[in-house]
């Protein structure tokens, strides 16, 4: 059974309720998912990997969490090239433009963004949005 790494951070539980339906969609899909805090995430795992998801809500002005979550982005830059990575948060005010600005970053770092984009969400996910993410993580089993 392959395992697929899904990595976040979350302060007020929205995105890690987001990860979790990601993990499932990916077990649904017979693979074994890997859900964890950015924290304990070991980006080693993630270099050998082909695919993986990270999941971060919009912080301050519109940006990832800067003291764990943006360290963490900026080491997966590193060695993105070639990698299938999928994208997801939340956020509780403006339109989505850290989740834009991060699909770009991850893109110009030589990574596909499977689905084409992020899945995002204002506030609490609602459950066409935890469906949304579970789809993505059947997306992420398929490749």
């Amino acid at each position: 059974m392959s395992k697929i790494t899904v990595v976040y951070w979350s302060e007020t539980g929205n995105t890690e309720a987001m990860a979790k339906a990601v993990g499932q969609g990916i077990e649904e899909s017979g693979k074994e998912a890997e859900v964890v805090e950015v924290t304990s995430a070991n980006v080693e795992v993630l270099k050998e990997a082909s695919v993986f998801a990270l999941g971060c809500p919009a912080a301050g002005a519109e940006i990832l969490d800067e003291y764990d979550m943006e360290p963490f982005v900026v080491e997966v830059e590193q060695f993105a090239t070639g990698k299938q990575i999928a994208l997801f948060g939340s956020y509780g005010w403006g339109g989505g433009q850290w989740m834009r600005e991060w699909e770009e970053r991850m893109t110009n770092a030589g990574a596909t963004i499977v689905g084409g984009e992020g899945v995002i969400c204002q506030d609490e996910p609602d459950d066409s949005v935890l469906e949304a993410c579970k789809d993505l993580g059947k997306k992420l089993a398929s490749l």
